[in-house]
């Protein structure tokens, strides 16, 4: 950070999180403001308005800009921040919340994650890119493409019940109409192979939804995806493997196998790509990782 009286541009979600976006933004403000920052507070409550505002911060040149808000806030406009080069402070106020684990981020302490845009280190982490149906879009946990991204999908498609219980009735859905991805895979510069499969998850940190390392090991600076891949599953064979993948103990199972690469291809008739708990798209899609492409404001003590 420049000497002198540090400028950092605030971008609020006030809507993560079921609202705890604003409740974590207010903290974070105060706190920077105490510290002695000159603070622009930016908020909106929509993908569109929050890219509006980063489109405004950045043009402000600012010391940095700190984000409150969760994983899809972020990764709305992770591509713009990592063009400007400007480090970013993560204030986690999401559902999931899986960069912040990746980076030791407390989750529930909006005043110590903001104190790192004044008092933290700068670490270069990757970005990963997913390219589906002709576009492309940042990600920067992990990109879904077997039975978790079809269960995203059904949630989306249901109109009820509301809360959690329509996610819990999207897993009975799948699970009864649960049947093998026929996925077509090429990792780097080798041949497309077939491997069908349950699961399919390429990541750039361990875990998504709210902390199930699924990719158990990824590193989000390594400068390399992790391509989990877990074999055609019956109905109970799957049920008594997610205890396991809870706890990020699936790697010793046979039916499941990692890889790492930095360039993956994927298509199945009926693929479903999830990333960052977003829908990016369907049928083929290529993902690759740009490393050290952000820099993120970490905890000093992380």
């Amino acid at each position: 950070m420049p000497e002198g009286t540090p400028r950092l541009a605030v971008i609020i979600n006030p809507t993560a999180g079921k609202g705890r976006g604003a409740h974590a933004g207010d903290e974070a403000v105060r706190m920077l403001r105490t510290a002695g920052a000159e603070v622009r507070v930016l908020s909106g409550d929509t993908a569109a308005q929050t890219r509006i505002l980063a489109h405004e911060a950045l043009h402000e040149h600012p010391d940095g800009v700190v984000v409150v808000g969760g994983d899809g806030t972020l990764t709305g406009i992770v591509d713009l921040l990592a063009d400007a080069g400007l480090p970013l402070t993560l204030v986690p106020a999401g559902t999931g919340n899986d960069l912040a684990r990746a980076l030791g981020i407390r989750t529930a302490d909006p005043h110590a994650a903001a104190a790192a845009a004044l008092r933290g280190r700068p670490r270069r982490i990757d970005l990963g890119s997913i390219t589906s149906q002709g576009v492309s879009r940042p990600f920067l946990t992990v990109a879904a493409l077997g039975f978790d991204a079809k269960v995203s999908e059904r949630t989306n498609r249901l109109r009820h019940p509301r809360g959690p219980l329509r996610y819990y009735l999207a897993i009975v859905i799948e699970v009864l109409r649960l049947r093998p991805t026929a996925f077509e895979v090429k990792i780097d510069e080798g041949v497309a192979v077939g491997m069908p499969g349950t699961l399919l998850a390429v990541g750039n940190t361990a875990s998504y939804g709210g902390g199930m390392p699924i990719c158990a090991g990824a590193e989000p600076d390594d400068g390399i995806l992790d391509v989990m891949h877990v074999a055609p599953l019956g109905r109970l064979r799957l049920l008594r493997l997610f205890p396991l993948l809870l706890r990020g103990a699936h790697l010793g199972r046979r039916e499941v196998t990692r890889r790492r690469a930095t360039r993956v291809r994927v298509s199945a008739p009926d693929l479903v790509v999830y990333a960052d708990g977003e829908r990016v798209g369907s049928g083929e899609c290529d993902i690759t990782i740009r490393p050290g492409a952000l820099s993120v404001m970490a905890p000093s003590g992380g």
